[in-house]
């Protein structure tokens, strides 16, 4: 899912296509896929006036074949508009941030692997920060125990995914998990990483720049 507008990055340029250390944020992820899942397809959601962009950075660096859909008004339509591109005989699904570059091979695979046992598979990190919450008279604490943030990718059985999408109503779900629950009643979680942050905001991207380095990367 490749669909912002990077609004809260205060760029012209779509987050998706910004740059770390050279490559831009999209191609780092589909290269991550790739490397943690060989075998599998891989279809990227844009809105229709970056396909041109898309094509053009797809000439320049070393992008993973892949089949670009158009997305839709919302998420919900857009990751509607993804399965359909996806082949029929696809048994497992996953749906992922085109600006989650840093998810590890370990992750997807676990994910991949939960999945076809459990029918889902959706990673959550603990809550570090203390939370409360508001009310009509002020405010109250949140257990931060119970809470979990969760990421991407999340990974379902094919069929049950699809047919969460051609049941479901957009406007009520924030994620892929809350809408295929809405069918199943249930989704299965999974333990998440720390450094598999989305690109949203400048301090994400100098945080990117730190875990490229960290990790002792070239420029690709």
């Amino acid at each position: 899912m490749a669909g912002g507008a990077g609004q809260r990055m205060g760029a012209q340029t779509p987050k998706q296509f910004l740059e770390l250390r050279g490559v831009p944020v999209l191609v780092r992820t589909l290269q991550a896929f790739q490397q943690a899942v060989p075998d599998g397809g891989i279809v990227v959601v844009l809105p229709a006036e970056h396909h041109t962009t898309w094509a053009e950075i797809c000439t320049k660096y070393d992008v993973p074949e892949h089949i670009t859909a158009t997305g839709g008004a919302s998420r919900f339509d857009s990751v509607k508009a993804g399965l359909m591109a996806v082949p029929e005989e696809a048994s497992v699904i996953a749906v992922h941030d085109g600006v989650r570059p840093f998810v590890s091979e370990e992750l997807v695979r676990r994910c991949f692997a939960e999945a076809a046992a459990f029918g889902s598979a959706v990673p959550v990190v603990r809550a570090v920060d203390s939370f409360r919450r508001v009310t009509d008279t002020g405010s109250e604490c949140v257990n931060r125990d119970e809470l979990r943030a969760v990421q991407t990718p999340q990974v379902f059985d094919a069929k049950v995914l699809r047919q969460a999408y051609e049941t479901g109503n957009g406007a009520a779900f924030t994620d892929d998990a809350s809408v295929v629950e809405a069918l199943t009643g249930r989704v299965h979680l999974t333990e998440g990483e720390r450094t598999n942050i989305k690109i949203t905001t400048p301090s994400d991207l100098l945080f990117g720049e730190a875990v490229i380095a960290a990790s002792g990367q070239n420029l690709l």
